[in-house]
């Protein structure tokens, strides 16, 4: 009779709710066509439509957002000194603000997501995050970023993982976001080709909607490994692998073209990591030939640095040229500057090496910690020229020792539970899902020690979803047996 009661209600809201909408366009319309405001009519409908996702269909909002996100275009130097991803930041802010009411008016969050090691991690971050922002060098710039990082988190993590309860919005998820991809790809290989398929054109050509080649390559090697898992998994219909393997064709071709080494490099490491679980390696002898590698890096780090020292060769439209560039740090711009912001980043580490200078901090206050002999023709007096190009040096330098700390942590412990799922789930589909999730971030990861991008809506909303993809397999689908997967 409670069920019986409650629906009636719902559908008593509901009603209002049309009712309400529909006074509204009236008045609306009625109002633009007096003021013969004719055009802004056709949005009044969308708008409404928008409004009434956000009040029932919150999981359509997020895959929106996710269809946006790639032809998203930022708009910085505001009046307001922010800058903007449009539409996919405004439309996650608020999600964030709907989110904290229903939480707060509601309170039933499935307590299993918030006990998970991933988002214990999550937690500890952001909390850590808000400690470090109340004594930055400037509190509003960091509580400002604080408060970006949780219109990424709160949609496309701790609502993801409710989003991935229906299996096949895993699925649904990855295509919203590679089909306008395509698109982007489309647009910037026919600026790419205008111009001779130059080096310097490839920095920019997916301009407006990526900032520069190194973002756009983060992301394709980000997706690929779900495109091949769909294309290679003997399971699906045969016309959807077809499809998915010509959209990895596109999405290779694309990385090549794109020039950018990182990208190169993380696609090659995470194929890396593909063979160590294939074959059954246990991740403990991995980290062990690290060890070693590293110990032996320090005991021969003059020879290395010489050696690298005698490398000449810049940044070049030739491949073989430009993978040969990758350890230039004798005269690579691109190279050199890197190794600038990484000493600056340390420099601010060691002068604050417990709270840090505060979150989104380093481009304002790196200045005075650059050297003169380390600085590039691209570097500035001002030191206004962007982040500390790394994703663990950058939260060491803003948020102190325990800011390495929880980014290192939030891989270790997304990737560990990735390989669990894939090596303990029922189902083989699940597998194969746990599988792209965890290549996906791997390429991130790898990509995380020369680049930032988590700052982004380009990066952060498939990082934090291939995340909550791998929490929601963990909860939800990994101890489902075949029939009742195939039920759901």
């Amino acid at each position: 009779m409670q069920k019986m009661g409650n629906s009636i209600l719902e559908e008593k809201q509901k009603i209002r709710l049309a009712y309400t909408l529909s006074g509204i366009f009236l008045l609306l319309s009625t109002y633009l066509i007096a003021t013969e405001k004719y055009w802004y009519i056709a949005f009044i409908p969308a708008v409404l439509a928008l409004v009434w996702m956000y009040v029932y269909r919150l999981d359509w909002v997020l895959l929106l957002i996710t269809f946006t996100t790639p032809v998203a275009v930022e708009l910085s130097d505001l009046d307001l000194g922010v800058s903007v991803s449009l539409p996919s930041e405004p439309l996650m802010f608020g999600v964030l603000l709907l989110a904290l009411l229903k939480l707060l008016f509601e309170g039933n969050y499935d307590m299993r997501i918030v006990r998970h090691p991933v988002t214990l991690v999550v937690f500890f971050s952001l909390l850590w995050m808000f400690f470090t922002s109340m004594t930055s060098e400037l509190p509003v710039v960091s509580f400002k970023y604080l408060l970006s990082r949780l219109w990424f988190v709160v949609p496309f993590y701790f609502l993801g993982i409710l989003l991935f309860k229906r299996f096949k919005n895993i699925k649904t998820f990855n295509w919203l976001y590679i089909i306008p991809m395509i698109y982007v790809i489309i647009h910037t290989t026919r600026v790419h080709a205008a111009h001779g398929f130059s080096e310097d054109v490839s920095h920019w050509a997916m301009s407006p909607f990526y900032n520069d080649h190194t973002a756009y390559g983060a992301i394709l090697a980000l997706l690929l490994p779900f495109t091949l898992v769909s294309t290679f998994f003997k399971r699906y219909p045969v016309k959807y692998r077809v499809a998915a393997g010509v959209v990895s064709f596109i999405l290779l071709v694309a990385l090549f073209l794109s020039n950018s080494r990182a990208a190169w490099l993380s696609f090659i490491g995470a194929f890396g990591v593909l063979m160590f679980i294939l074959l059954k390696i246990r991740f403990r002898y991995v980290f062990l030939v690290l060890a070693v590698l590293v110990g032996l890096f320090y005991s021969f780090k003059p020879q290395i640095i010489d050696y690298l020292e005698d490398n000449k060769q810049d940044s070049s439209g030739d491949f073989k040229e430009h993978v040969q560039s990758m350890y230039n740090i004798s005269t690579d711009a691109s190279n050199l500057e890197r190794l600038n912001r990484w000493q600056s980043a340390l420099r601010l580490f060691e002068e604050r090496p417990v709270m840090g200078w505060g979150p989104g901090t380093y481009q304002f206050v790196y200045a005075p910690f650059q050297r003169s002999k380390e600085k590039t023709i691209i570097s500035t007096n001002f030191g206004d020229m962007g982040n500390a190009h790394s994703e663990y040096l950058g939260p060491l330098s803003e948020s102190g020792v325990l800011g390495a700390v929880y980014i290192l942590l939030l891989a270790f412990v997304g990737l560990n539970r990735g390989l669990i799922v894939y090596r303990k789930a029922a189902n083989a589909e699940v597998r194969m899902m746990a599988l792209a999730a965890l290549l996906g971030l791997t390429t991130y990861w790898i990509h995380g020690f020369l680049n930032i991008f988590l700052d982004t809506d380009k990066l952060s909303v498939p990082v934090w979803g291939y995340l909550a993809i791998i929490v929601a397999l963990d909860i939800y689908h990994r101890d489902k047996a075949p029939a009742d997967f195939n039920q759901e």
